[in-house]
């Protein structure tokens, strides 16, 4: 229905003020948000001409006064007709004419129910006003005019939750999920079991986003093992959330809608998108309430309330995923509405691209950055937020989708690229305890942070498809987030260091920005509960992202690991495909497919990949075919005929030393980071519990009562029993595996125990003198010119490196030394060749 067939709707002015209040661009002036303010009413939107110069610039003389807009009660938002904006055109003149001849102040603008601050020289004024209509009509025929407009198709499409199932030891993996403290928060754990969003007493934030964060994660996890239990859990949360939405349609606990805020409604959301794919049954039930929220959600952001805190502001590009998602497979006839929403969360919300450029982005370690960058005093402090900035790593991909801005893409490689060089840790996440800071190896970063950097490189490879994005995903779904869950999963860290050689209590002072003295060790809530809840969307996520669709025909292996996908292809061909392998801890993958007719697998080549080592086999015929992996996505064609066929996928893999930060280097051996083993004790403690609800403006219940914990749950020190400080000989290094890669048996379960693994590598190295500042090693002091390697300080001894996510302590970027004769009795060392990678 167009907006003025709807009687109950009432025309209002949105006035220069309100909007002055809006705008913040980043560099400064503001607190980051886009410069850009689109709302309600394309007809009449323009741009405020009191954003900067700089901006002015960029939007290339693009300007306008004022936005009109009809507003109503909430979720009663529709289309205008642009007679409807013409209609206010000569009554606006008029006022504009009063302004430019007549000395109003603004008690006389009151009184005409309108708040310009008379700020302005009276001819720019005069020109944004004329020029606002042509500009509002160029809007409403470019966007708004056509409800059906496609948004930019996928590279990879994805593939509904729930086609995809686990095999070998990532079966294993979330089945341990399951068994573990994910699987059963629900039950127990205060923020979920005992949370506000079921009028229980718990939560840890006042953005209330606890449970959101674990319904989030429990979906995928639920659905990808398809357990009845799990599943069981997530319906009763979402049956008891849908029912309880209130009368203007909020979703969540706040009953005073000054208490409102956006941000926990995102995770919610993609919990319930996953859910409705997976059972699409439920749609009846979850699709209108999400609809009706989404019409309250953009009465919100027209009237700029609920969204004003940096969190949702940052984190923005997770809602537009769902709002495209609806707009794509329920739009309900909502089409206008979900895409007005895009634009408003877009204008609203903190301008990532604008971040992602030179003189902007902070390449420096932010220590060293005067004035400091701090929560609440630097503009730019929202985008160093390290779980913020794995979050904000899809925006440009998530707006390009409905504005089609190919300049975005540009900006967003070099986020994702800039993060990672300048920020970046060996295992695959970002350095950020609590806020980024450089590449010293004794700064962390939390699971959090990894799980949501995840996502947003398994997004950013179905939507821009650069084969970067899969790497990088699978370093960290590999290495950075079983490192900071024990092998049991009944305990987690917040806080991982690629220098660790203890995990267990830290006196004041640490090295980190913003994390407590109980943030390196495992336990169930350790520094802060939002890991606790958050975590298990990490593997669960990986799963669901791990085949797409490519093309009218293809099916694609997109994140390598033991999976199934049964699912059709664009032309209507039924495929199953089943990747049995030992995939990363073994080099060869052996698939078997059934298809109703021909059609072309698509393998991912990782860029890591010695193309002369590998090969493709198809229905073990003898014949070996090279891989031709495109350039960009890095998948290779595999062209199959209907029936049953198998194929032998290898790639090869070689020891790759790569430099870091303070002239350190990590050892990879494919897309498995490896540590120094430096042997362990595990030390059981007392839970240390978040202290803290904030629902009732009193202490925790855990100060009165002891609250009922299984008997799995508990805080665990880890304590090294070797040296530490240890430097290695690279050349020394040799890979080793326990794998026999024609007949390979099944992982050992737990895999990601202590020295549980079937690979390792072994060399030679020597302790050095290395320091330790704030209770964990320094980072080391810079050689001289012309120097690589540092001085032993003791005899040549025999290392062992294991993968990085087995060992919940270890040191994974070391310092190097040259042993090339033996320090004891002088004989050459036998040395090997390694692969030098520059990140």
């Amino acid at each position: 229905m167009l907006l003025n067939d709807n009687p109950r709707l009432q025309p209002r002015l949105i006035t220069s003020m309100e909007l002055q209040n809006q705008h913040h661009p980043v560099d400064g002036s503001g607190d980051g948000s886009s410069p850009r303010d689109w709302v309600k009413d394309g007809a009449c939107t323009a741009l405020h001409p009191t954003v900067d110069h700089q901006t002015q610039r960029r939007l290339k003389g693009e300007n306008a006064s004022f936005h009109m807009l009809y507003t109503g009660q909430p979720n009663q938002y529709a289309r205008t007709k642009r007679q409807g904006c013409q209609q206010w055109v000569p009554w606006l003149l008029s006022v504009f004419i009063l302004y430019l001849f007549i000395p109003l102040d603004s008690s006389y603008l009151s009184l005409l129910g309108l708040d310009f601050p008379l700020l302005h020289p009276a001819q720019q004024v005069f020109e944004s006003a004329t020029s606002s209509l042509s500009l509002g009509q160029s809007i409403f025929n470019n966007t708004m005019s056509n409800p059906n407009v496609s948004l930019v198709p996928f590279t990879f499409q994805p593939l509904p939750l729930g086609s995809i199932t686990p095999l070998g030891w990532l079966a294993d993996q979330l089945t341990l999920m399951s068994d573990g403290l994910a699987g059963h928060e629900y039950d127990f754990y205060h923020i979920v079991h005992d949370s506000v969003w079921f009028e229980g007493y718990s939560e840890y934030s006042i953005l209330n986003e606890g449970l959101p964060y674990w319904f989030n994660g429990l979906v995928p996890l639920a659905y990808g093992l398809n357990d009845s239990r799990l599943i069981h859990q997530v319906e009763d949360a979402s049956d008891y959330i849908i029912e309880h939405q209130q009368s203007d349609g909020w979703l969540g606990p706040e009953t005073e809608v000054a208490s409102r805020d956006l941000w926990g409604r995102f995770p919610l959301f993609l919990g319930l998108i996953q859910l409705v794919e997976a059972d699409p049954s439920r749609a009846t039930k979850i699709i209108p309430a999400m609809q009706t929220f989404v019409d309250l959600m953009h009465s919100m952001l027209v009237e700029n309330v609920g969204f004003t805190q940096i969190w949702g502001r940052v984190r923005y590009p997770d809602m537009l995923i769902s709002l495209q998602w609806l707009y794509e497979n329920y739009p309900e006839g909502n089409q206008e509405v979900l895409l007005e929403t895009m634009h408003l969360l877009q204008s609203r919300s903190y301008d990532w691209s604008e971040y992602w450029t030179e003189g902007t982005f902070i390449f420096a370690d932010l220590d060293t950055v005067q004035p400091p960058i701090e929560d609440g005093a630097s503009p730019l402090f929202p985008f160093t937020h390290g779980v913020n900035a794995a979050q904000g790593l899809k925006a440009g991909a998530t707006i390009y989708r409905f504005t089609a801005n190919e300049s975005l893409l540009a900006n967003n490689r070099n986020g994702v690229n800039w993060t990672f060089t300048y920020h970046g840790d060996p295992a695959g996440s970002v350095i950020g305890d609590e806020r980024e800071s450089g590449l010293n190896a004794n700064r962390g970063a939390e699971l959090c942070t990894t799980v949501e950097m995840m996502y947003s490189m398994s997004y950013l490879y179905q939507a821009l498809g650069d084969n970067y994005f899969g790497d990088r995903c699978e370093l960290a779904a590999f290495n950075a987030l079983p490192v900071s869950i024990t092998s049991d999963h009944w305990a987690r860290q917040y806080l991982n260091l690629a220098s660790e050689p203890y995990s267990q209590h830290l006196s004041s002072p640490n090295p980190f920005w913003n994390v407590g003295e109980w943030g390196i060790i495992y336990g169930l809530e350790p520094n802060y509960p939002c890991c606790t809840v958050n975590m298990p969307q990490g593997l669960p996520k990986f799963l669901s992202a791990s085949f797409v669709r490519v093309g009218e025909d293809g099916i694609g292996h997109a994140l390598l690991g033991p999976s199934q996908v049964t699912t059709t292809t664009l032309s209507n061909v039924s495929v199953t495909v089943a990747c049995n392998t030992n995939y990363p801890f073994s080099s060869v993958l052996h698939y078997n497919i059934t298809s109703s007719s021909p059609f072309t697998l698509h393998l991912r080549v990782p860029s890591w990949n010695v193309h002369t080592n590998s090969s493709l086999r198809i229905n073990d015929n003898g014949a070996e075919y090279p891989l031709t992996p495109d350039p960009q996505t890095g998948m290779t064609p595999v062209s199959l005929p209907a029936g049953n066929n198998r194929l032998t996928y290898t790639l090869g893999a070689t020891i790759q030393v790569v430099p870091r930060a303070n002239s350190t280097v990590s050892v990879y051996h494919g897309s498995l980071l490896y540590a120094l083993d430096v042997g362990q004790t595990v030390t059981t403690l007392d839970v240390d519990l978040y202290n803290f609800s904030y629902a009732d403006g009193d202490p925790s219940p855990y100060n009165t009562s002891t609250p009922y914990l299984p008997v799995q749950v508990h805080d665990f020190a880890f304590t090294n029993t070797t040296p530490w400080n240890i430097a290695i000989d690279p050349t020394s290094l040799v890979f080793h595996t326990t794998s026999d890669k024609i007949n390979e048996t099944a992982l050992p379960n737990p895999l990601f125990d202590y020295r549980a693994p079937p690979t390792y590598i072994t060399g030679k190295g020597c302790q050095v003198a290395w320091p330790l500042y704030n209770g964990l090693p320094a980072p080391l002091p810079a050689l001289a010119n012309g120097t690589t390697n540092r001085n032993c300080t003791g005899s040549m001894t025999d290392v062992v490196l294991r993968p990085y996510g087995s060992l919940k302590i270890h040191m994974a970027e070391l310092p190097t030394v040259d042993l090339s004769m033996n320090l004891t009795s002088g004989s050459p060392l036998h040395r090997h060749a390694y692969e030098v990678v520059d990140e």
